[in-house]
């Protein structure tokens, strides 16, 4: 099994509440940074640029949600200090083959994002089969609204099952739901942001501060993979 990794998702507008909300993460344990899909179009390649000047040895995903031009929306993200790009399940093949081309050619990972997919199950084999290091099994934020009661935990067990890389469960877990997330082998916790940070489910405990409900999530997350490995060994 994967180590547990905690991600933050900066979906902000403003590059200085994204900077700022990034530096309280980092603070709390925070392990991955993700300039999320509005502050990408906000601010561009500025949004990455200024995360990976002021946090150099945090990882950081893009979240383009790549449709087309693969091999340069990646290039261009890795340029600006990116290490992970996100490109959909539902672009053709060939945008695929092309993201991951450029993965390797620019040592970027590639998160494979199996939103809207008919077969989200199907599309994350699919998907591990073209080449990507991870699945993001997403259901989205218009989705959740249409079709009242939609969870990623629903077939979470079932895209674990069907992959051998890691996964992460994105798309209105609580905090609870998420902290989760690893026992169903889904390793990688994302948190959206800036209310911990959802307008509906992340939000911080009465009297908690950002910085105490993510430092929260960050130790309970991290030792718990302590305790499994400890668990592991002794048998």
């Amino acid at each position: 099994m994967h180590r547990p990794i905690v991600q933050i998702s900066l979906d902000v507008t403003s590059l200085h509440e994204a900077l700022d909300t990034a530096a309280i993460a980092v603070e709390a344990g925070v392990d991955w940074l993700e300039a999320g899909t509005p502050l990408l179009l906000a601010e561009g390649l500025r949004a990455v640029e200024q995360l990976r000047k002021r946090f150099p040895n945090h990882p950081i995903v893009a979240d383009l949600k790549t449709m087309d031009g693969g091999y340069l929306e990646t290039e261009m993200m890795a340029g600006a200090g990116a290490t992970h790009v996100v490109v959909m399940g539902r672009a053709h093949e060939a945008t695929i083959r092309r993201v991951v081309d450029a993965g390797r050619d620019f040592g970027v990972k590639v998160m494979g994002d199996n939103l809207a997919a008919p077969d989200r199950v199907e599309c994350a084999r699919w998907m591990e089969g073209l080449g990507v290091d991870f699945i993001v099994h997403h259901i989205g934020y218009d989705e959740r609204r249409m079709v009242k009661g939609l969870s990623p935990l629903d077939e979470l067990d079932a895209v674990v099952s069907a992959v051998s890389i890691p996964v992460q469960a994105v798309g209105g877990l609580s905090i609870r739901q998420a902290i989760e997330c690893p026992s169903h082998g889904a390793p990688l916790v994302v948190l959206g942001a800036p209310l911990v940070i959802d307008a509906d489910e992340f939000k911080p405990a009465s009297g908690e501060t950002l910085r105490d409900v993510l430092g929260r999530i960050c130790r309970e997350i991290h030792q718990s993979a302590i305790q499994q490995s400890n668990l592991k060994s002794e048998t």
